[in-house]
């Protein structure tokens, strides 16, 4: 019962955390949202300001373990495997290229949350056909900006923890071959285990990220979209199972 006790304060400290940050930042993230070309510093301040304090506050430490460098000058579509609500936050962490999230468009109907997540994700409606077309759209005109996009490929975290990786859906994978840009497998390996979706669930401690070199799409049409697919699938797979 202590344990639980436990369990249960420590989640409501997140949500806390989340919303106290989001009101203290409030006026920034108000002016820097208003014009897409100040993108790049709204960035910085959600990187340094929002996610990173979320992770050290809530006990996280994370480690990261660097087969790549980022290329600041190259932009990149980043993939990850996907646990928990932890993951974009060690995204942000991880990442100093400028990305935008991809990502599914109940997430706009949260408290506060959801009024800037409107304005810097690109918001998918998966039941929409027109919705999953816009997406492409909106990606191309990211990527034109000199910015990278971020998707979990998964689709979503499975119902089923003992599911290692679930199938990749194509988004990523279409988006990557339309743009010419190179696939950026990420692997978090301790997300599921640290902070579930379960509430009564979880602890702080360490958060390894593993981030391998790129997959070129240089070349490639999206005839290669499903050999492109598996051949990320089978990298990060190989890596959180070795």
């Amino acid at each position: 019962m202590i344990l639980k006790l436990a369990q249960l304060l420590w989640k409501c400290w997140f949500y806390i955390l989340v919303t106290t940050l989001i009101i203290i930042l409030l006026p920034i993230l108000i002016v820097l949202t208003y014009k897409a070309k100040w993108y790049r510093p709204l960035y910085w301040v959600i990187r340094h300001l929002w996610a990173t304090p979320i992770l050290y506050a809530m006990g996280f430490i994370p480690r990261i373990k660097k087969a790549y460098n980022f290329d600041k000058n190259q932009n990149y579509m980043l993939v990850a495997n996907h646990y928990s609500m932890m993951d974009i936050m060690l995204m942000f962490y991880i990442s100093p290229n400028p990305f935008v999230i991809v990502g599914k468009k109940e997430l706009s109907r949260l408290p506060l949350f959801g009024y800037f997540y409107k304005r810097v994700a690109i918001m998918v409606d998966r039941s929409s056909p027109q919705s999953r077309r816009e997406v492409y759209t909106q990606a191309l005109k990211r990527v034109q900006a000199h910015l990278s996009i971020c998707i979990f490929p998964e689709g979503g975290v499975p119902d089923d923890e003992s599911i290692i990786l679930d199938s990749f859906k194509d988004g990523a994978f279409n988006i990557a071959l339309q743009c010419q840009i190179p696939i950026v497998p990420i692997v978090l390996h301790d997300t599921k285990k640290r902070f579930p979706f379960r509430f009564f669930a979880g602890s702080p401690g360490l958060m390894r990220v593993t981030i391998l070199p790129p997959v070129s799409t240089q070349g490639k049409t999206l005839d290669d979209k499903n050999t492109l697919k598996e051949e990320v699938h089978q990298i990060i797979l190989h890596t959180l199972i070795s």
